[in-house]
């Protein structure tokens, strides 16, 4: 089953090149699908007999109380799913109390979608994400918009230094329709594949951001605990194991299986969140339970988008968070903080 809106249905009846480009993954797609299964393999073992009076769902994270433990992931051109595009994502996030992590490659201005939700009181976080753009000028233009706009940390993506090869995409010819771009980008500079691989994300790198921005500093697209435990050391304030939905590079682990790794190379020291095949209530509290601090859901959101705007969002991004209470509920925790710490996973 999926979410209130199936992914199966309004993506892909739009132009297949734009089914392709928000439904498709890398290669053979076979990450893309192990890491939804991955999640489904994972089995509850609940708890009984402990008190649930008080129960909530909220999480802290970086200082601040935040409504749920759910973030829309980055994902760009969300125009291509409907005219409300990130706008609309980021309003029907808010009535929900879940978080917006905004692509750097949004089809609408940073500042009008953060201007939508920013002083609302029961919205989640509001984060932006970005890439290391080809001139270090242009990447600090980004932060100080993203600062300026009222954003509150930023998600450096450091997992596609080049684009995955996405086969789907490559059979469908897709390419963006004349009337949408990344506008809140500079026109990127024609640059051979050398000179691409010569700007992937370094520790200097990561060190050169952190000193030129106020904001919490999360990386995004760890999956290594080695990898995690050098990005500690180099002051961040967070990650997101991410395998990039399956985008980037095929056959990679599931972000399911790569998560527990992770947390115990950070030991505690920075949140850990996870993203990649979140599909039901049941897998966020399966993420709790392996360590993580929150989750980011991608496709089913795109999926609402494509089938009735923001309304399509608010109606998957409510059955989600009304699972997760539920599954909450009946594994025994009475806030997503307990789920770490009952042993709710049946061991292998």
């Amino acid at each position: 089953m999926e979410p209130a809106v199936s992914s199966a249905g309004a993506i892909e009846r739009m132009d297949p090149g734009h089914a392709a480009y928000l439904l498709g993954g890398a290669g053979d797609e076979i990450t893309l699908r192990a890491n939804q299964q991955a999640w489904q393999d994972l089995r509850l073992w609940p708890r009984t007999l402990h008190s649930l009076a008080g129960s909530h769902a909220r999480i802290d994270l970086h200082g601040r109380t935040w409504p749920t433990p759910l973030l829309v992931a980055p994902m760009a051109h969300q125009m291509l799913a409907h005219p409300h595009g990130e706008q609309g994502t980021a309003l029907a996030a808010a009535s929900q109390g879940v978080g917006l992590v905004l692509s750097c490659q949004a089809s609408q201005p940073l500042e009008s979608v953060a201007g939508a939700v920013r002083a609302d009181a029961q919205r989640g976080p509001l984060w932006f994400q970005l890439y290391l753009q080809p001139r270090p000028e242009d990447t600090l233009t980004l932060v100080r918009r993203a600062e300026a706009a009222g954003f509150e940390a930023l998600v450096l993506t450091i997992d596609a230094p080049v684009q995955g090869v996405r086969d789907r995409e490559l059979r469908t010819g897709f390419s963006l329709p004349p009337h949408l771009s990344a506008v809140n980008l500079a026109p990127p500079p024609a640059e051979p594949l050398d000179a691409l691989l010569a700007r992937a994300p370094t520790h200097d790198d990561i060190a050169w951001l952190r000193r030129h921005t106020r904001l919490p500093l999360l990386l995004k697209g760890v999956l290594h605990p080695a990898d995690a435990a050098a990005a500690v050391a180099l002051g961040i304030d967070g990650l997101i194991v991410s395998n990039h939905g399956g985008r980037t590079l095929d056959t990679t682990v599931a972000t399911a299986h790569a998560l527990p790794a992770v947390v115990r190379a950070v030991a505690g020291a920075v949140p850990v969140l996870v993203d990649g095949g979140i599909r039901r209530g049941t897998d966020v509290i399966k993420a709790l339970a392996l360590g993580a601090s929150a989750v980011l859901v991608g496709r089913p959101v795109l999926a609402g988008l494509a089938e009735d705007g923001a309304m399509g969002v608010a109606r998957v991004l409510r059955r989600l968070r009304d699972e997760f209470v539920a599954a909450q509920a009946l594994c025994g925790c009475r806030s997503p903080a307990e789920a770490a710490g009952l042993d709710l996973l049946r061991p292998d």
